[in-house]
């Protein structure tokens, strides 16, 4: 997988808050978490990596707070998006500021000392992710690189991972000592359907206690893009794949926002959360589902009081 090149645009200025964000059309329950939303920047203080693969709307925690403010969240994980490269300074921010409400998933690679591995646990960082992707570097090799120091930490490890890459690294996977998120399902291709190999590797994964999948990116996934729904909820496809997932694991399933969808920003292109929220409904229908989606089992994860 290739290196990323230097991105050598100027850097944005932040976007106001969304003044589309709506409130879903049910009532989150209370500690209801998102386990995937990113900051970026702002760049004056937080600078965007040289290698960055795409120029992001720049981010403050604040406009995400907004978000939660109007949709009913109330609890998050701010991932580390591959902008930022390996400097996590601004996720640890948005964490330390959140009395609590928030945890940190890092990227992280041997240039990262023990000690300070020691001191990101401390500001709230519980997971690491890693990248086995066409479109960015990432390794098995990067992985096991980490391995020993991630387990002593107790962290669990997100895997961002396509379907071919799935497939062909199944024994690495399934050799991993520590609980791992598959994220965003994979990124399985909806058009493919439920028996592709890739969808049925991570259902028989997930028989397995160590292993979770994280609901996100659904706009990505999604072969029914937003801008040409006419009728019904965005991203409908997916219904049936992350219904299947939370059958296979009611207790290891997690929904993320992917907010602010940085890497994909453009007028009619961004989801509105509300939507996603109420895709969620649709994911889930029985509210016992939604609570161990939105509330226990990342509290579980993630160890949110």
């Amino acid at each position: 997988m290739a290196a990323p090149q230097p991105h050598s645009a100027a850097l944005p200025v932040a976007l106001p808050p969304d003044p589309n964000t709506r409130a879903p059309h049910w009532t989150l329950p209370a500690g209801a978490c998102d386990t995937h939303f990113h900051v970026f920047g702002p760049p004056d203080r937080f600078p965007f990596a040289a290698t960055r693969r795409y120029e992001p709307p720049a981010a403050p925690v604040e406009h995400y707070w907004n978000v939660q403010k109007i949709t009913g969240l109330t609890r998050a994980v701010a991932v580390q998006p591959t902008a930022h490269g390996f400097d996590n300074a601004a996720i640890l921010d948005a964490v330390a500021r959140s009395e609590g409400r928030m945890c940190g998933v890092v990227c992280i690679d041997s240039s990262i000392a023990d000690d300070r591995l020691a001191e990101m646990k401390a500001a709230g960082a519980r997971a690491a992710r890693f990248s086995l992707m066409s479109d960015r570097a990432g390794s098995t090799a990067a992985i096991e690189s980490q391995l020993g120091r991630i387990e002593p930490l107790g962290w669990s490890l997100v895997l961002h991972i396509e379907p071919q890459f799935l497939l062909a690294h199944e024994d690495f996977i399934r050799a991993l000592p520590v609980p791992t998120v598959i994220d965003h399902m994979a990124r399985i291709d909806p058009g493919a359907g439920l028996d592709q190999p890739a969808f049925q590797l991570l259902l028989d994964l997930l028989d397995d206690a160590r292993f979770w999948t994280k609901i996100c990116c659904v706009d990505k996934i999604s072969t029914r893009p937003q801008a040409r729904v006419e009728d019904g909820l965005p991203f409908e496809d997916v219904i049936p794949f992350a219904r299947a997932v939370i059958d296979a694991a009611p207790d290891r399933v997690i929904w993320g926002s992917d907010w602010p969808h940085g890497n994909t920003f453009a007028p009619g292109r961004t989801p509105n959360e509300g939507d996603l929220l109420d895709l969620l409904a649709q994911f889930a229908p029985d509210e016992a589902a939604r609570r161990a989606v939105l509330v226990d089992n990342p509290a579980r994860l993630y160890g949110f009081d």
